[in-house]
């Protein structure tokens, strides 16, 4: 059984920022190149104000790959590959993120520190996942009604916060938003066998209160794989503060390192 410890529970997030005093993290981070990949119609400038402030303070270097939308996930290979030349990595992401650096990490172990996965958005075959069914819906309403409309919809369906960000994200990435949700939707997550074989200690955090990435998602992602720890946050939290996020994230690979 998965132990599921919400990020408030072991630390003030704002408090732990402003004094840097978070958990320590059992894998030295220190110049170590950490890749993340944004959601699926987010963006690397959420990704990084998300992560930034917990990965400096261990002294990690962050890239934040822009989302192509012509070529989203071969755009995300791309950037872990680049990357990888100069050394191991850490690779992680959001959602979609999430999935594609998890299985880039299965198939390069000897150039893979750690992984950091927050809202993995589902196991092995999308087509019956929240998040999948999500992307596709706004993809064809996007194709329908165009920007504006859904992007109103979208508005009045989600907290003001998120509704900002992906309202900023949506415009940067138009024409071209409903082909990268439509192949954002129909990737193939890494499924429980291969998540077994994961060798790097994983970090995982689930939003209890997102419909979009259940939280069972998460926890079959740390039960499947052998080094794994799970942290919670609310959406909440997230818009209180962008870096709780990643400050979870970090918990969770502290606790998962720490199981060697």
């Amino acid at each position: 059984m998965v132990p599921i410890r919400h990020i408030g529970e072991t630390t003030d997030i704002r408090a732990l920022r402003a004094t840097g005093q978070y958990e320590e993290v059992a894998v030295d981070l220190r110049g170590v190149t950490t890749v993340l990949l944004p959601g699926t119609g987010s963006d690397d400038n959420y990704v990084y104000r998300a992560f930034s402030g917990p990965l400096e303070d261990f002294g990690a270097v962050l890239i934040t790959p822009a989302p192509n939308p012509g070529r989203l996930i071969e755009g995300y290979r791309a950037a872990l590959d680049d990357a990888a030349r100069h050394g191991p990595v850490v690779v992680g992401g959001v959602s979609i993120g999430a999935a594609v650096a998890a299985t880039w990490a299965l198939a390069h172990p000897d150039r893979t520190i750690a992984v950091l996965a927050a809202l993995p958005p589902w196991l092995g075959d999308p087509t019956a996942a929240p998040a999948a069914h999500a992307a596709r819906y706004t993809a064809s309403q996007l194709r329908r009604d165009g920007l504006e409309a859904t992007t109103a919809q979208m508005r009045a369906s989600s907290p003001s916060w998120l509704a900002d960000e992906l309202a900023r994200s949506w415009r940067a990435q138009w024409p071209k938003l409903p082909e990268a949700m439509e192949e954002a939707a129909s990737y193939a997550a890494p499924r429980l066998a291969e998540l077994s074989r994961l060798l790097p200690p994983l970090g995982v955090v689930a939003a209890v209160d997102d419909p979009i990435h259940p939280l069972q998602v998460a926890v079959d992602w740390v039960t499947a794989a052998p080094q794994a720890a799970l942290r919670t946050v609310t959406l909440v939290d997230m818009g209180a503060d962008t870096a709780a996020l990643g400050a979870a994230c970090l918990a969770a690979l502290s606790e998962a390192a720490s199981r060697r």
